[in-house]
């Protein structure tokens, strides 16, 4: 879907959001954020805290209980239609790669449009690891991407989501998530601090910025940060 106008993100707020997992009864409960553009925020707590439940509340990918989300001041009533390309692209914790190409696995579905492949390579610092390929972006991957380091499927999983051109990225991380505009959890997990430092170099670089996490490459740039706590 080409994006519009309308598309453009200046500020996503939520009030008063709250998710408790059935069963359990844990989430998060009345948490209100605010997420300009171009700032960079980064939600971290302790394991157990809700840092990735409140992401996936915030977009739609668990049913909120409770709490209002709007976007440049409209109410959003349904996230999980709503966050999507190009308002909205998401990186899970473990990107779900195909025996695909390379290629196929970062368009995943978009129409072949060079410039942007190019630029979504460079920006997840995945062009060293596409000219040593044999195949280059024409490489299969393999089921799940075996034929890929763990650090190479991330970066691909970054490609996709930076190909989409979206006005708020958000990643999950194996770890300890974090949120931007780029909403993030931990996109560098997976790699070497040599590559990750490169990594959000090339993403600041590109202007982006709101993030959920707390690695030490991810916490340094930050100018916001929201601390969660486990209920006790």
């Amino acid at each position: 879907m080409a994006k519009t106008q309308a598309d453009r993100l200046t500020l996503l707020e939520a009030d008063g959001l709250t998710y408790r997992h059935p069963g359990s009864g844990r989430g998060v409960e009345d948490v209100s954020l605010r997420l300009p553009r171009g700032s960079f925020t980064v939600v971290t707590g302790r394991i157990g805290a809700g840092k990735t439940t409140l992401l996936r509340a915030l977009l739609g990918l668990l049913p909120k209980d409770a709490g209002t989300i709007r976007w440049n001041g409209a109410a959003v009533p349904d996230p999980a239609t709503f966050f999507v390309p190009p308002r909205s692209a998401y990186m899970p914790q473990i990107p779900r790669l195909f025996s695909e190409t390379l290629r196929d696995n970062i368009l995943f579905g978009l129409p072949d449009d060079e410039p942007a492949l190019t630029s979504a390579v460079r920006l997840a610092v995945l062009e060293r690891d596409v000219s040593e390929l044999e195949d280059g972006l024409g490489t299969v991957v393999g089921p799940r991407g075996v034929k890929l380091s763990g650090g190479q499927v991330q970066r691909t999983g970054a490609a996709r989501m930076l190909v989409r051109e979206a006005e708020l990225l958000v990643v999950e991380a194996l770890s300890s998530p974090f949120v931007t505009v780029l909403v993030v959890d931990d996109l560098s997990s997976a790699l070497d601090v040599e590559t990750e430092l490169a990594l959000w170099a090339c993403i600041f670089q590109d202007g982006r910025g709101d993030l959920a996490g707390d690695e030490p490459a991810a916490l340094r740039p930050a100018d916001r940060l929201i601390l969660l706590k486990a209920a006790t």
